[in-house]
């Protein structure tokens, strides 16, 4: 379905998690290449994004990857203007699911977390404009030679957690946090090797 460039170098974990019977996976190395990293500015898009990341706790990313399509089917694409209206019998439904995750914690939480959005919309908050205002408005830029590096959570990943939640959101923990940090763009992470890093880097700095 996914056209890959094997030879590419990429983020270590765009092969270390892509890999099935030793071949890569092109659902993966395409979102490597194509999503991951690129700054989103959408509310309702970045709301989508929090709740898959959400949608991962516990789970490898591969796995949400390949419900993805199916999930944003079953959740109105994640609209929160739908979302947060669901019933009991939309619940049952998600339950019986196979397409997607079924954990009754994760869709209440889902349906909590879309009403928590419209709350801050109806006060005159703009979502995008929350969330990036914990970066400045750009794109933090980082300069990592290998995976290790990395942190899988930083200061701004914990304060932006402890806000969300304090708003009442649901599934945002600094570590959930900051992996959707890296995935809307918000911090650049690829690693400086990798064949998408200055690309990336150039769309953040021309903001």
């Amino acid at each position: 379905m996914y056209d890959t460039v094997p030879d590419l170098p990429r983020c270590d974990w765009a092969y270390s998690g892509a890999k099935s019977d030793g071949a890569l996976n092109p659902l993966y190395t395409h979102y490597h290449d194509t999503e991951w990293g690129r700054p989103v500015w959408d509310d309702k898009l970045l709301f989508s994004k929090l709740i898959l990341d959400g949608q991962q706790a516990g789970l490898a990313w591969i796995t949400i990857l390949r419900k993805r399509a199916t999930m944003l089917t079953a959740y109105d694409n994640f609209d929160p203007d739908v979302v947060a209206h669901y019933n009991d019998d939309k619940i049952e439904e998600l339950l019986g699911n196979k397409g997607v995750i079924r954990s009754k914690n994760k869709i209440l939480a889902t349906i909590h977390n879309a009403q928590k959005f419209i709350e801050m919309r109806e006060t005159g908050e703009g979502f995008s404009d929350y969330l990036w205002s914990f970066v400045n408005g750009k794109p933090i830029q980082n300069s990592w030679e290998s995976m290790e590096q990395v942190p899988v959570k930083t200061p701004i990943s914990e304060a932006l957690s402890k806000d969300l939640k304090k708003r009442g959101f649901k599934y945002v923990g600094p570590v959930i946090i900051y992996a959707f940090m890296q995935a809307v763009g918000m911090v650049n992470d690829h690693l400086i090797g990798c064949h998408c890093y200055e690309e990336i880097k150039a769309l953040g700095l021309n903001l």
